[in-house]
């Protein structure tokens, strides 16, 4: 399938550039592919919402995290151990990771950073070469002849490019065959101690100590757990004592754990599946349109690859042929060709020697997932609050709870001689504003009441409610509407409509509002020309940010 390679082409490209968002040309370039052909699989991504445009460049879309979502679905990694990492991290008081072999790479499916003003930037997704890394050393034991050669092949530029986390050169720079040598020497003594040591190989300042999971049933290396700490708190010497011997029960433990959560299978090819798996949370959107009415631009097979590449994340223990077909809703030939391709580009393989059975490959995470990981609350809704804001010409922000408060976490501000004075961080009283009312009306009916009981209802203006009682009522409309209107309550002047911005899980998050100058906008306008537009991009928010789940950082949950 043409189409499906050229496209994955495309998002390589995208997400592999330093830029959040990429001109059609630079991608020519990158790819080597005819603008024509760009064009179509850029027109084609941004239709099914993977890539968003702003007319001149494209970004990643929060949907194209469903990629990645399907590899550890199936890999079940997060589900069963990041609780183990969390509590190692929080023992050691130093940053934990979990990383799963990815042919001569390691790739990262759990980061646990301490929050410091010297911690990692590595994202769950990032590729690190093995020769630069402690897990590394401990995967290298474990890699066939073909492996092997193809990772020295690497070293000396002959080998296929890989979309490695940028790291700064290693030190003096060796020459391959040194690199080859300290390498090999490194992973020999991994193999024989049973943990690997990265004495600053990443940069200089970073050292790190990793072990290995294992397989119990045949002593496979499925996963590495490391420690990662800083030469101003550590030497290596002194990490070792610190943390290998927790390290060596906590590995012990998440083997326990994966024994008992049965997810023991990995792709019969040794390119380095991490054990599976658990349900995908997302499925394949319908992809099957008529060609007729999404324009000559639109290509199918492209969508159709792609749809494919998501389901695989949908079923415990991999998927056969035709239960991708029947998930998708592909004729069978199609789907088997679209699993032909995904193989070849090294993003799907076989979970059993007879090739029966297919399931997603690490390397799947490169389509945008790190990227999008990186991605904070600000980042997600302001193109949202921009486009609202040039749509009603008011300004928009987006707030969440905290306390009996509401923060704000991303705004903009219309162009205006008279403007509410507010920014990023600012707080207000809930109970007296728009989004507050949101906010608290998304809560259970008794932490509801409790928070009212809690608050001192003071009057702001003329115009606030203060009794409980009315407020009660108030929330349970603005529930039962879906929006609110707060009209002068928390001055004089400013009027504001806000509605409900939903996480993954339904609940209540966040909002969003647009402020207006009461003497400039009726209430009845806002509701009938605000309104609409207010609620649609909510709907976009909450979209988003489902498709974020819990990776967005500093997300409002």
């Amino acid at each position: 399938m043409a189409p499906l390679e050229r496209g994955l082409a495309v998002l390589r490209a995208i997400c592999a550039s330093p830029d959040d968002a990429v001109r059609p040309g630079d991608l020519v370039r990158e790819t080597g592919l005819a603008r024509s052909t760009v064009d179509r699989v850029l027109s084609t991504l941004t239709r099914l919402d993977f890539l968003r445009s702003d007319g001149r460049a494209f970004s990643l879309a929060p949907r194209a995290m469903q990629f990645g979502d399907a590899y550890l679905a199936v890999c079940g990694l997060s589900e069963v151990l990041e609780p183990l990492a969390v509590r190692l991290a929080d023992e050691l008081d130093e940053s934990v990771s979990v990383a799963v072999p990815d042919g001569d790479g390691v790739r990262f499916v759990i980061q646990i950073p301490r929050r410091r003003t010297m911690t990692l930037s590595f994202r769950v997704g990032d590729l690190l070469p093995a020769e630069r890394c402690a897990p590394g050393a401990l995967f290298a034991a474990q890699w066939s002849a073909e492996q092997r050669a193809r990772w020295s092949r690497r070293l000396v530029g002959s080998g296929p490019p890989r979309m490695f986390f940028p790291l700064p050169p290693a030190p003096d720079g060796p020459t391959p065959q040194e690199v080859e040598s300290a390498f090999d020497e490194r992973a020999n003594a991994a193999a024989k101690e049973g943990w690997a040591l990265d004495d600053q190989l990443i940069e200089p300042g970073l050292i790190a100590i990793a072990v290995p999971v294992l397989d119990r049933a045949d002593g496979r290396v499925v996963a590495a757990v490391s420690v990662v700490s800083h030469s101003s708190r550590h030497s290596a010497d002194s990490l070792r004592e610190h943390a290998l011997g927790r390290l060596r029960e906590t590995a012990a433990r998440m083997q326990e754990a994966l024994t008992g959560s049965r997810l023991q299978t990995e792709p019969h090819r040794a390119s380095g599946s991490g054990p599976g798996p658990r349900v995908a949370s997302s499925a394949p959107a319908p992809i099957d349109e008529p060609k007729r009415d999404l324009g000559p631009h639109y290509l199918r097979s492209l969508a159709r690859g792609l749809a494919v590449l998501v389901a695989l994340g949908s079923k415990r223990g991999g998927m056969t042929l035709s239960a991708v077909a029947d998930v998708t809703g592909l004729p069978r030939a199609t789907a088997r060709r679209a699993l032909i391709t995904l193989r070849e580009q090294g993003y799907v393989d076989c979970l059993d020697p007879e090739g029966r059975l297919f399931a997603p490959l690490p390397s799947v995470l490169e389509l945008g997932y790190a990227r999008l990981c990186g991605r904070t609350v600000e980042d997600l809704v302001r193109p949202h609050l921009l486009e609202l804001s040039r749509q009603v010409h008011e300004s928009a922000s987006v707030a969440v709870l905290r306390g009996s408060e509401i923060s704000y976490v991303a705004r903009v501000a219309t162009s205006r001689i008279m403007q509410a004075a507010i920014t990023v961080g600012t707080r207000f009283p809930a109970y007296a504003t728009s989004m507050g009312r949101v906010l608290l009306a998304g809560l259970p009916e008794a932490e509801r009441e409790a928070r009212i009981a809690a608050t001192d209802l003071r009057a702001l203006t003329r115009f606030t409610v203060t009794d409980p009682v009315v407020l009660a009522e108030t929330l349970r409309r603005v529930a039962a509407d879906g929006y609110a209107l707060v009209d002068q309550e928390l001055e004089e002047g400013l009027r504001s409509m806000a509605a409900p911005v939903r996480d993954h899980r339904g609940r209540v998050v966040a909002a969003v509002n647009v402020s207006m100058h009461a003497g400039r906008v009726e209430a009845d306008h806002a509701r009938e020309v605000i309104l609409p537009a207010l609620t649609a991009t909510a709907a976009r928010i909450s979209a988003d940010l489902a498709a974020m789940g819990d990776r967005l950082d500093g997300a409002a949950a």
